[in-house]
């Protein structure tokens, strides 16, 4: 077990001039890694879910207004472009996906652990930090997994692919809220801390271990050579022309910032919109309610991911984001459950717009993907910078009328909606990528790997760095930007 090819095949370092097939993975070769890496927006979803329902709690138990309490999002969603655009970004085109995994996982469970601590002094700013360091994590994870998950198999599903892996991410932020209406507000202040100390205490085991198993998990690499040869088979082109250009992606990464912040920000302020609102509502309730809405966030993505099978995933999108616009506005003037409504109706729509956002905004980078993730999940830096808007409206005029701060970013996100649908140099790349037939050629791949005698292609065709070394004529030669 502990022998040299055991290390070799489990090297986290892959050369991105090197094709290793994996750009070309059918349905059932990519079930196992897509498996694996689903797991990790479970963590991230419930993460998230908690962190909304910690706000409502601190305000609570630690006397601090709205406007500190969103310090908790500053500080998670501020961490995501140090980690997409930095340490996260180096580490995955230098060595691979799989390390990134690791090493977000790591931070991940140094976060929580460091938590513990911080609950226990009663510390809002010490919290933070640790806050900040977790969401240097899951910032690492998203920067891997996100495209992992849009490249992993046959590119003409990948929105189907990445709705149907964000919806268990979906299942996290519903699991999270019920935990904590039980949890954290229906017991004393000091109680309510310590059981937060457990719950990540327990986060802490769960990804250490689940850092193992990806270490002793051997799964496909995607290089840039094999991203490079995908954009070539479907004639998208666009990695052709230096990073710099690539403006569609630069517009997707505004969009996600304009979207992700809007998203936080309701979330974020859910339980006081229902507080304040509804009558005879109390944190707990609202906590509920807040599970209920994420339930609806999780059907929405399932739900959308099923309509992609017959309605373009462009033209799905288009109509979300457009519901998000049209049912936002009216939770700003009404109250009761007509405005509880309108939030749980914005909820369901929001459900498929990030993901898709990354899975349009990547088509055609080829050898750009890795870099250009980074900057589309950077775009969760929204999250850090619309809830401290949507807080002092809330602390000025009430939580009723600030939704018109999330109300304006939408506005802001749905532009790329109308680019990818009507403007034709976004729509000419994305329908190429709906259309080709990449991975899903299996007998042609056995026939070709029967010829050249190789074994890359048939039912285990999946070559891992030790053999793309030796794959000599697969090597192709792809400039870094």
């Amino acid at each position: 077990m502990l022998s040299s090819g055991f290390w070799k095949r489990r090297s986290l370092r892959v050369p991105d001039n090197q094709r290793t097939k994996a750009a070309e993975l059918t349905l059932r070769e990519s079930l196992y890694p897509l498996s694996l890496v689903t797991i990790l927006f479970f963590l991230w979803g419930f993460s998230y879910g908690l962190l909304d329902t910690l706000n409502k709690h601190f305000q609570n138990t630690l006397g601090i207004t709205k406007t500190r309490s969103s310090g908790l999002q500053a500080a998670y969603f501020g961490a995501y472009p140090l980690a997409s655009l930095g340490h996260a970004a180096w580490i995955l085109r230098h060595y691979g996906y799989r390390a990134v995994f690791i090493w977000g996982l790591f931070l991940y469970g140094l976060g929580a652990l460091l938590a513990i601590p911080s609950i226990m002094h009663h510390s809002f700013a010490g919290f933070c930090v640790c806050i900040f360091i977790i969401g240097n994590g899951l910032g690492s994870l998203e920067t891997a997994a996100n495209p992992y998950i849009t490249v992993c198999g046959p590119p003409k599903f990948s929105e189907i692919r990445i709705n149907v892996a964000q919806a268990f991410n979906g299942i996290g932020t519903v699991v999270a809220p019920v935990l904590g209406s039980y949890v954290f507000f229906t017991f004393d202040d000091q109680t309510a801390l310590r059981n937060v100390q457990w719950v990540y205490l327990a986060i802490a085991c769960f990804v250490f271990l689940l850092a193992g198993v990806f270490f002793l998990s051997v799964i496909p690499e995607i290089t840039d050579a094999d991203m490079a040869f995908q954009a070539a088979e479907t004639h998208a082109g666009a990695d052709d022309r230096p990073f710099h250009t690539q403006y569609r992606l630069f517009h997707a990464a505004f969009a996600q910032f304009c979207y992700t912040g809007a998203q936080v920000a309701i979330a974020g302020y859910f339980i006081n919109y229902a507080t304040e609102t509804r009558p005879n509502t109390d944190s707990s309730l609202g906590s509920k309610f807040l599970a209920g809405s994420q339930a609806g966030f999780a059907v929405g993505r399932f739900g959308g991911a099923a309509m992609m099978q017959f309605i373009k995933p462009r033209k799905v999108f288009a109509l979300f984001m457009t519901m998000c616009i049209v049912f936002s506005a009216p939770a700003i003037t009404q109250r009761g459950n007509a405005g509880l409504s309108m939030l749980y109706l914005v909820m369901f729509f929001e459900s498929i717009c990030f993901p898709t956002i990354i899975a349009l905004g990547m088509r055609g980078l080829g050898r750009h993907t890795k870099r250009g993730s980074g900057w589309i999940v950077a775009g969760v830096l929204g999250g850090a910078c619309v809830p401290p808007l949507m807080g002092a409206a809330a602390d000025a005029r009430g939580t009723g009328f600030s939704m018109l701060v999330p109300l304006c970013f939408f506005v802001a996100a749905w532009t790329y909606a109308l680019a990818v649908n009507f403007a034709p140099p976004y729509r000419s790349v994305v329908d190429a990528f709906s259309t080709t037939d990449v991975g899903l050629r299996e007998k042609q791949r056995e026939d070709v790997g029967a010829e050249k005698g190789g074994e890359a292609g048939g039912k285990g065709g999946v070559t891992g760095p030790e053999d793309a070394s030796e794959d000599k004529p697969d090597v192709v030669n792809s400039e870094k930007v």
